[in-house]
């Protein structure tokens, strides 16, 4: 039995575990299931709350804040009615390795014994904890609170070992009850031997091959390891690049990447470095069709090294409980001579130069244009929606990024900008279309309040843009014009509608300089006119469509 002395209210031992797990903000939207966690939470003064207004923004924002700090974020919301409206935004944090911590609030105990459903109610009362039982590594309900610390302790150390979401259901009575701290996080560990072991073999191998090269992913970023990947890079001396997901990586040491792969949607001098490699290093890689769906072959199993989800599988070999960290160390500190290979010229060299003239705005064109202003005013971390702008974003010069790249639902760009700026402090460039603003745009109105100033450039071409390119000849894919610029005084921000390469360039600008406000830029597209990445990967998917099918 705990002392009394040591005890606190419930809410505030988890808020207070929140915070020395690493979680920096929550973002929220309460109701009546999670008042009084929500009171807890502005009565304590932990952890900041950003209040958005639909939860699916609420999960996105969380979504990169996390990424962002290589740890943990939250989003808080009500049973039923709010925790499944975020499901689709925890599932995208799943299939990307965000560690979200989802805090719902959920009935009281005995609350659902009165013979009557409870409102926010599906089939029983269990049926949203069964559904995050998908979408989340770890899972806890917070009914006892002499068992609650160990669970809070078992929930959020998941969340950071995994870099997976995580679910905390909060039921309403028991945010007062008196709870004893939270333990400290214990990482889990990995198997020094196998560690060590592993190391050798690979740097072995590496060191026999003729075309040895390194591929990085996103659990580079998620687990915090940037730095300690760009000092390994920079000591074995062999061609590297970033998945298509994992663009933004290393933004701090550019010099040390090719570029990104993209299979035949990339540049050429890239994809043959990773394609036919005899030892292909790969950290942190999620396989999935985007990051190797428009490959010219498939890469040989056989000569691929993949690190994730703290195993390494080496052709027939597997080492199990290896931790990425740790084996990036190790192979630093074993390797102290380089590999000795040579190493390809540096191709990645952003496209700038716009020309600002009155001829209509192309994606391209965008993309020029932003690497201008970040050579003259300095980079911006990037949000970026599925879609045209999300391919245009390979175009634009290294920063951080945050995007849907695997799971690929539309609407996260906007939400995603007010929770990358929440977490970094930095103003975000957020990239979004017109179909994906109409799903989640409105939660600029909140920016305001929130005392958040992002710069969003919308790419309008009156239609769901990417679908367009797939289907052409079909009209359930076009959009009305709503003329979005026009909506962001009523919101509280900046809005311009341009149509002309000179008009873009003046409306970045303008937006950069000015420091009160945030920014809609409505940069009108002529139909049918897509980036050179977006082409060249639909006629890439479609060319193995045709291979797969003959």
């Amino acid at each position: 039995m705990s002392d009394n002395a040591s005890q606190a209210p419930l809410g505030r031992v988890l808020l207070q575990a929140l915070k020395d797990y690493g979680a920096a903000e929550i973002f929220g939207i309460p109701g009546d299931f999670a008042l009084p966690f929500f009171k807890e939470i502005e009565a304590s003064g932990i952890l900041p709350l950003y209040t958005l207004s639909h939860e699916p923004g609420v999960g996105f924002a969380a979504d990169a804040a996390a990424r962002y700090r290589s740890g943990l974020s939250v989003a808080a919301i009500t049973y039923g009615a709010g925790g499944l409206n975020m499901v689709n935004a925890v599932a995208m944090a799943y299939s990307e390795k965000s560690p979200v911590v989802v805090i719902s609030g959920a009935p009281g105990l005995g609350e659902g014994d009165g013979g009557l459903a409870l409102h926010h109610q599906v089939k029983h009362l269990g049926s949203q904890l069964a559904i995050y039982r998908e979408i989340t590594v770890a899972q806890a309900v917070l009914n006892d609170p002499e068992k609650a610390p160990g669970e809070i302790a078992r929930v959020l150390a998941a969340a950071r070992d995994y870099s997976l979401p995580v679910y905390i259901e909060f039921p309403r009575d028991q945010v007062a009850a008196l709870a004893a701290p939270v333990p400290p996080y214990e990482p889990a560990q990995s198997d020094p031997e196998a560690v060590r072991a592993c190391a050798r073999e690979i740097l072995a191998r590496l060191r026999e091959v003729s075309r040895p090269a390194l591929l990085l992913g996103v659990e580079v970023r998620r687990y915090g390891i940037e730095d300690e990947v760009a000092k390994l890079a920079a000591m074995l001396q062999i061609p590297c690049a970033t998945t298509f997901m994992a663009r933004g990586i290393l933004a701090d040491a550019p010099d040390t990447l090719m570029g990104s792969y993209l299979g035949l949607a990339g540049d050429e001098g890239v994809r043959d470095v990773i394609e036919n490699a005899d030892a292909l290093l790969m950290l942190g890689v999620i396989l999935s069709d985007t990051n190797f769906g428009v490959s010219e072959q498939n890469l040989d199993r056989r000569n691929i090294i993949h690190a994730f989800d703290r195993r390494v599988r080496f052709a027939y070999h597997r080492y199990p409980n290896v931790d990425l960290a740790a084996l990036v160390d190790e192979l630093t500190a074993a390797g102290a001579t380089p590999i000795g290979k040579k190493v390809p010229a540096n191709v990645l060299q952003p496209p700038a130069g716009l020309q600002r003239d009155d001829a209509p705005i192309l994606p391209d064109d965008i993309a020029r244009a932003i690497n201008d202003l970040f050579a003259e005013k300095g980079r911006m971390p990037i949000a970026s929606d599925i879609g045209d702008c999300l391919f245009t974003a390979m175009d634009i010069a290294q920063t951080e990024l945050v995007a849907p790249a695997y799971y690929a639902t539309m609407g996260p760009g906007i939400p995603m900008g007010l929770g990358l700026e929440a977490a970094s402090g930095w103003r975000p460039l957020v990239l979004v279309g017109d179909g994906a603003f109409q799903m989640t745009g409105w939660e600029l109105g909140n920016a305001r309040r929130l005392g958040l100033k992002p710069i969003v450039l919308m790419f309008n071409n009156t239609a769901w843009g990417m679908l367009k390119v797939f289907q052409p000849d079909t009209g359930y894919n076009d959009l009305d014009d709503w003329r979005y610029a026009d909506m962001a005084a009523g919101m509280g921000g900046v809005g311009r509608r341009v149509t002309t390469r000179a008009a873009l360039w003046d409306a970045l600008i303008t937006a950069v300089d000015d420091a009160d406000n945030w920014h809609l830029i409505e940069a009108m597209i002529p139909h049918g006119e897509y980036s050179r990445t977006l082409n060249k990967f639909v006629s890439a998917v479609k060319r193995r469509s045709v291979l797969k099918d003959s």
